[in-house]
């Protein structure tokens, strides 16, 4: 899928955390950027068809510039060491828009913030928005040690300072989460956001759903998804491209991207995971297996939609937009 880009230039690049430097964006003009709301993202077009996706950690308000917080990934493709090692104040950077695919609800009588590492970054945004329009909420943030957690200063000096709490597994901060106490509150008009790694992840809404939470209050976002196209299970299908374009078989240990590929039909791709949304693709008939992370209950069940990165076939064939 295709995406309009606007290009930026790096103002600041600022060592957070261990591993963590905070980028600061701004237009090449010197004027507004395009607006967001809390818990959006941009890609970020690094060259030779590597885009990442990184979450925009300041608050909505501000129009002058775009922040972003990026994790070094150890085990990683390359996408956040090129950001450290190479990209540098004064650089230029295509992006895309802002997206939201985890949005806050404004109307929430409470909402409880809960971010594992760099999680933080889209809830800081929640945060600031939530305070501009004077809704309760708590902020907890956890980490291995103190040294990981970015961001400190501005939780310190922030207005809504008083509603964040930082939670180390060393004992830092006000040491590690007792998550079943801050889980307690059930009310009806209550909304759960959790970002993190997926561990983090699915333990909060285990723990959530357990303790009384209804699931249409409980809001995710995954960095990395849990999920494979050759998970166990797969089997063997065809796509074809266009209702009278070229049929592709589609082994059991392959990708639909992997199989157009070999056969010269490129996808605009970026996370291989099922987490971005970049390849997202057309579906002209078909039933789709989903195995992503993107998209939404209501979205798979049209079942027009698709990200061949991850997702495969429950017939025989799916016939895809060309």
């Amino acid at each position: 899928m295709n995406q309009d880009l606007i290009t930026v230039k790096v103002a600041r690049k600022v060592p957070e955390a261990q591993d963590i430097a905070r980028f600061e964006l701004v237009a090449m003009d010197g004027g507004a950027l395009p607006a967001f709301t809390a818990g959006a993202h941009v890609s970020v077009h690094l060259g030779s068809g590597l885009i990442r996706h990184y979450s925009l950690c300041n608050s909505p308000e501000e129009t002058h510039r775009y922040v972003l917080g990026v994790l070094r990934e150890r085990s990683g493709r390359g996408g956040s060491a090129c950001m450290h090692d190479e990209i540098h104040e004064g650089a230029t950077l295509q992006i895309g828009l802002p997206r939201n695919q985890f949005v806050l609800d404004e109307h929430a009588g409470f909402s409880l913030l809960l971010a594992g590492g760099i999680g933080i970054t889209p809830l800081l945004a929640m945060a600031e928005r939530l305070r501009v329009l004077g809704k309760p909420f708590d902020l907890r943030y956890c980490n291995r040690s103190r040294e990981r957690a970015a961001f400190l200063d501005r939780l310190d000096s922030a207005a809504f300072g008083q509603c964040a709490r930082l939670h180390c597994d060393d004992g830092g901060g006000a040491g590690p989460l007792n998550l079943d106490d801050v889980l307690q509150d059930t009310r009806r008009d209550a909304h759960i956001y959790v970002c993190g790694p997926g561990g983090f992840i699915d333990h909060v809404l285990d723990r959530a759903r357990a303790a009384g939470w209804a699931q249409p209050a409980l809001h995710s976002e995954r960095f990395t998804a849990d999920v494979t196209s050759q998970a166990p299970g797969s089997t063997a299908f065809e796509v074809q491209v266009g209702r009278a374009g070229p049929v592709i078989p589609v082994a059991a240990d392959q990708s639909v991207v992997a199989a157009l590929h070999l056969h010269g039909i490129e996808i605009a791709m970026s996370c291989e995971q099922g987490v971005c949304g970049t390849c997202l693709t057309r579906v002209l008939e078909g039933e789709v297996e989903h195995r992503d992370s993107y998209l939404t209950d209501a979205e798979r069940a049209q079942g027009d939609i698709f990200l061949p990165c991850c997702s495969r076939a429950r017939s025989a064939r799916l016939v895809i937009a060309p």
